[in-house]
């Protein structure tokens, strides 16, 4: 599954020179098609919001990699328990690949899903507020869970909040295997 093959959606790049805003981010993603099975339509909808986002907008800066100044192609698999993030450049050469043991993760993932299943039951049946307080629950382990990663990336990559918000989405809908 690939999103992006040229500068992010709604980016003037091409015609403004905003070549270093091109050199902090990534302009192509893709899903290992073996990592990923596909679940239902509001996890669908969160994964393609998600890729959708990150090409729109993100920050991405490889750290310690003397020539290699993005934009990047990244591809995101798991394996063996293993977040495998493959940082290439434009040509798609290999400059990084950053490995992630998904273990620290399981419990804000499973809390994660449980809360998202209330919600999206919660959606047919509850109150507003019901809602909004499960929303509120559920936006604030996101958020969690997007710290978590940021903090396990920051040795080899610079990442903002929004950037890491979107790859613990994705990795959460690589997380749901079986």
């Amino acid at each position: 599954m690939t999103a992006g093959d040229g500068p992010p959606a709604g980016s003037d790049d091409a015609a403004s020179g905003t070549s270093d805003q091109r050199r902090r981010s990534f302009i192509k993603i893709q899903l290992d098609e073996k990592s990923f099975l596909r679940r239902r339509p509001e996890v669908e909808h969160e994964r393609e919001v998600a890729l959708f986002d990150l090409l729109e907008e993100n920050l991405f800066i490889l750290k310690n990699a003397d020539n290699a100044a993005g934009p990047f192609h990244l591809s995101l698999g798991l394996t063996e328990d293993r977040l495998i993030f493959e940082v290439r450049d434009t040509a798609d050469a290999l400059l990084r690949e950053i490995v992630l043991a998904v273990k620290p993760f399981r419990m804000i993932i499973k809390d994660y899903f449980l809360v998202c299943e209330s919600y999206f039951d919660a959606i047919k049946v509850a109150s507003p507020s019901e809602i909004e307080a499960i929303d509120m629950g559920r936006r604030g382990l996101h958020n969690e869970g997007a710290q978590m990663l940021k903090e396990r990336l920051a040795e080899h990559v610079e990442l903002d909040q929004g950037t890491s918000r979107r790859f613990f989405t994705l990795l959460c809908v690589l997380h749901m295997r079986g």
